[in-house]
């Protein structure tokens, strides 16, 4: 059975975070229409299931990267700021993080020092802050 489904897909384009982001959406529309009971959040949800498959099945794997691309680029800002943000918060655990008074630069500095002097790597300022 793996063999024939492996055949079925050689060629063809498969899932990417386009396909993804898609599918969470129509988990969610579902789930919205069970609630609200409004017929058109079901059409709208089973309309991107349908385009999530095509996508998913479709050969033409040039014009799928290319939307892919355009959903990545779309979202790229997004996305890097929640990485951002899980980095930060795995950092906090050891470590202070300061902004430099003059020029923005963050500025990571070790917990459990007491009062210290930073100096910024970038514009050199020094300032006073508790580790």
């Amino acid at each position: 059975m793996r063999e024939k489904f492996q055949r079925f897909m050689a060629g063809r384009y498969g899932v990417d975070q386009l396909a993804r982001f898609l599918n969470i959406i129509v988990v969610i529309l579902l789930f919205a229409s069970m609630l609200s009971r409004l017929g058109i959040v079901y059409v709208l949800a089973v309309a991107l299931m349908a385009y999530s498959y095509f996508r998913i099945f479709s050969r033409n794997r040039q014009r799928r990267y290319a939307e892919n691309m355009r959903y990545l680029n779309l979202t790229s800002r997004a996305r890097g700021s929640f990485r951002t943000a899980k980095r930060d918060a795995q950092i906090r655990r050891t470590h202070h993080l300061y902004r430099c008074p003059s020029c923005r630069q963050k500025i990571r500095v070790p917990r459990g020092k007491g009062r210290i002097a930073v100096s910024c790597p970038k514009c050199s300022t020094e300032f006073i802050k508790k580790s």
